[in-house]
C-alpha cells in the first residue's frame, strides 16, 4: 500500500476546499474549476502547500470584494463580468505567475526565493483585484498617466479609496505569507520580505493601471494579459530585490 506523506494529504485536502468553496459560492464557472484545480495542484505539489494557502487568500478575498455591491457596480458598468463569477482566464491571470514559480522551484531545485517571488506576484493580484473592485464606485477617479478626471471604473484610473484598497490587499497577503512561512520553513528575513510583499503588490498594482491607460484602453492588451503582466512585474521586482539583498 502506497502511504501518503502528511503534506500532501494537506495539498489535496485544500485543492478539494478550494474546488468546493468555488462551486458552492459560485466563484468560478466550469472553466474557472478547471482551472483552478490544475493551478492548485501544480502550486501545492511542485511547491507547498502553504503557498496554495496563500493564493486562496487572494481567490476569497479577491471574490468577496468582486460581488461587494455588486449591484452599484453594474449600474455604471464598472462589474465583472458574467455576474461576478470568474472563468478560466481569470483564474490564469492571477495565478499564472504563482504556477510558474513553483515549476521553476520544482525543476531547479527549489531555490529559497521561490516562495518570496510566488508571493510578490499573489500579492499584486490581491492588491490590483481590491483597488479595482473597491475603488470603482469612488467617484474621485483620475487616469494614472494624466491625472486627468475620468468615470469610476475605467482602465488605468485610480482613486483615494482604490488606493488605499490597493494598500491593504497587499498588506493582507504579507500578513498571511509571513505566518506561513514561518510554518514552511522560509530563510528570508521578516525585515525584509513583509515590507517587500506589501510593496511589490502596491507597486504592481500600479504597473496595471498605467498599462490599463496605456494599452488595454486602446485595444493593444485584453484585461487579463495586464493582470498576468502585472503580477509577473511583482515577482521581478522581489527577484531584484533577493538578488542584491538576499
Amino acid at each position: 500500500m502506497v502511504e501518503l506523506g502528511d503534506d500532501l494529504i494537506i495539498s489535496l485536502a485544500l485543492v478539494s476546499g478550494l474546488l468546493l468553496i468555488s462551486m458552492t459560492k459560485d466563484l468560478l464557472d466550469s472553466g474557472g474549476l478547471l482551472a483552478a484545480l490544475v493551478v492548485g495542484l501544480t502550486i501545492s505539489l511542485l511547491g507547498h502547500w502553504t503557498w496554495l494557502v496563500v493564493l486562496m487568500t487572494f481567490l476569497i478575498v479577491g471574490s468577496l470584494a468582486t460581488k461587494w455591491r455588486f449591484e452599484e457596480k453594474a449600474r455604471i458598468s464598472a462589474e465583472e463580468a458574467n455576474d461576478g463569477v470568474r472563468g478560466w482566464k481569470n483564474v490564469l491571470a492571477n495565478g499564472g505567475m504563482a504556477s510558474i514559480v513553483a515549476i521553476g522551484h520544482f525543476f531547479v531545485g527549489g531555490h529559497e526565493w521561490s516562495y518570496f517571488l510566488l508571493c510578490a506576484a499573489v500579492s499584486v493580484a490581491a492588491s490590483d483585484t481590491l483597488a479595482s473592485e473597491i475603488g470603482s464606485l469612488d467617484p474621485r477617479t483620475r487616469i494614472i498617466t494624466t491625472l486627468e478626471a475620468v468615470p469610476a471604473g475605467t482602465n488605468g484610473g485610480m482613486s483615494p479609496t482604490g488606493t488605499l484598497a490597493a494598500f491593504y490587499g497587499a498588506l493582507l497577503i504579507a500578513v498571511v505569507s509571513s505566518i506561513l512561512g514561518a510554518i514552511n520553513g522560509d530563510r528570508i528575513p521578516l525585515a525584509i520580505f513583509f515590507p517587500a510583499v506589501i510593496l511589490f503588490g502596491w507597486l504592481g498594482c500600479q504597473v496595471d493601471s498605467i498599462l490599463g491607460a496605456l494599452l488595454e484602453n486602446r485595444g493593444f492588451l485584453g484585461k487579463h494579459s495586464v493582470n498576468f503582466i502585472s503580477t509577473l512585474s511583482g515577482s521581478i521586482m522581489a527577484l531584484f530585490v533577493a538578488t542584491r539583498l538576499l
